[in-house]
Order: structure tokens, then C-alpha cells, then sequence
């Protein structure tokens, strides 16, 4: 397993939709580890792979609850309800924070690494890793749905 380097802003692989993955294979079984390496790693919650330079649709993501790994393959959102905003980072916009809406409840349908299609419903914190990461792969980044960014310091004052 290796930590893979992580595209920072302006990469314009982070602004490119990426493609359907078609094959599922130990390589793609060594991506997956290693994304998830490289996330913790880098103290994030989910992570992209156009963040790490490969510009197909694939996503982990781990808030740290009941869930675990959620490794989505073609994610799709199928359903949506509700609405919550709250601070968001990024690990490819290193120190930027900025308050995000969101739906409150997804449903999300993906396929395993083996290609199994399932579905994952979410809400709260764990509905806003899911669309931040779907976003990644669709090429739109959380800078674009930022209704204000956080000064230095505001976050760690609101956690108090």
C-alpha cells in the first residue's frame, strides 16, 4: 500500500468529469487501498480519485460511525431530501473552510470493488461526504457551493 499525492487547486484534473469505471480488477483493489491509506493519512473523511490524480469514478469515504469504509464505485444520488449547512474543507484546498448546503438525506446507489451494485442511505455528516465526493467525480468543487469562507480561527472557536 502507498500514501498517493493528493492534487491541489488549481490541478485541472480536479475540474474534469471523470469516467465510468468498466473494469474491476486488483488494480483497482490496490487504488482503493491505497485512497484509503492516503485519506487517513492526510486526517480527511473521504477522498476522490481525480484528487489523486486518476480521473475515473471512485470515491471512499469514512466518517469514522457505524459505517466504516464506504468504497463507491459509479456513484449515483437517487434520492435527495432536506436541507443542512454546515463548514466544509477539502483536502485539495489545504486550510479552506467555508459553509456548504446540502441535502439533509441521500440515497445513494454504487457498485463494490467487485462490481456488486448496492445502496448506502444517509444523513447528517455523513450524506455531506457523500456529495462532496460525488461532486469530485462530476468535476465540481466545494469552492462553488461555499455560501462564505471561514476566518482563521472561526472554526475551532464554533467546536469550542
Amino acid at each position: 500500500m502507498a500514501i498517493l499525492k493528493i492534487a491541489e487547486h488549481p490541478d485541472p484534473i480536479l475540474e474534469q468529469s471523470c469516467e465510468k469505471v468498466t473494469v474491476f480488477d486488483r488494480e483497482l483493489t490496490r487504488l482503493l487501498k491505497d485512497m484509503y491509506e492516503t485519506m487517513i493519512a492526510a486526517d480527511g473523511v473521504g477522498l476522490a480519485a481525480p484528487q489523486v490524480g486518476i480521473a475515473k469514478r471512485i470515491a471512499v469515504v469514512d466518517i469514522g460511525d457505524d459505517y466504516g469504509k464506504i468504497e463507491l464505485i459509479n456513484p449515483k444520488i437517487m434520492n435527495s431530501r432536506g436541507e443542512q449547512t454546515g463548514p466544509e474543507g477539502c483536502l485539495s484546498f489545504p486550510g479552506l473552510f467555508g459553509e456548504v448546503k446540502r441535502a439533509d438525506y441521500v440515497k445513494v446507489h454504487a457498485l463494490n470493488r467487485k462490481g456488486k451494485p448496492f445502496t448506502v442511505e444517509a444523513d447528517g455528516f455523513l450524506a455531506r461526504a457523500l456529495q462532496h465526493e460525488i461532486d469530485h467525480l462530476d468535476g465540481t468543487l466545494f469552492t462553488a457551493k461555499v455560501l462564505r469562507y471561514y476566518e482563521d480561527g472561526e472554526l475551532e472557536e464554533m467546536e469550542g
